[in-house]
């Protein structure tokens, strides 16, 4: 199971290792997503990051993603969206989409990725997450009414449908405006990963 964790997960990174040139190119630090998808943030540049909770990568991005959304672009807006290839990722997708519709993703994001990373915590079952949920203040009445709900399946039923799409090949991904995708194995690393996104940004941005 570790083993297949990191193949599909994205190859290790790489501290380093930094890109001396400051423009980025196309097939070297960002790839194209061919058709390129329609975006739901309107004027603004959508950033999409594609992760899933058992990911030790993702997890080890959390922090540059906290840190970017600190100081995001004014023109950009971003956009979590949980990868689903397998049966376990939709059970940690519905665990985010349900702190999604109940207004608790400020106390149950970080927690998922700390359960699992580093309290060793499974969470591969429904009673599992809902036992987390009630450890930041979610009833279990309120967890069953929105875990397996419509509104929950439908986005299911889209990020299924968009990790496909957008072609990626493993976690974590970052989508730029429906048409880029990098991660930090094509960025030459995490501390990079943003200054590659940032540079597609301010390239849409002229555009918009």
């Amino acid at each position: 199971m570790k083993n297949w964790i990191i193949g599909i997960c994205s190859l290790a990174i790489l501290p380093g290792l930094a890109i001396a040139a400051p423009a980025y190119k196309e097939k070297i630090h960002y790839e194209l997503v061919l058709p390129a998808q329609p975006t739901t943030t309107g004027n603004k540049v959508e950033v999409v990051e594609m992760f899933w909770y058992g990911c030790p990568h993702c997890n080890s991005l959390e922090p540059y993603v906290d840190r970017w959304l600190k100081k995001i672009p004014a023109q950009a807006e971003f956009v979590r969206m949980p990868a689903i290839f397998r049966p376990e990722w939709e059970l940690h997708a519905r665990a985010y989409y349900t702190a999604e519709i109940l207004g608790v993703l400020d106390k149950t994001h970080a927690a998922m990725f700390e359960a699992i990373h580093q309290q060793k915590r499974r969470l591969s079952t429904d009673a599992e997450i809902q036992k987390l949920f009630a450890e930041h203040g979610v009833s279990e009445q309120d967890f069953n009414r929105v875990f397996r709900s419509f509104a929950v399946e439908a986005k299911i039923r889209r990020a299924k449908d968009m990790s496909e799409r957008y072609g990626i090949r493993g976690v974590p991904a970052l989508i730029v405006n429906g048409k880029y995708r990098t991660s930090a194995q094509l960025a030459g690393g995490n501390p990079n990963i943003f200054q590659v996104v940032n540079h597609l940004v301010e390239q849409e941005s002229q555009g918009k």
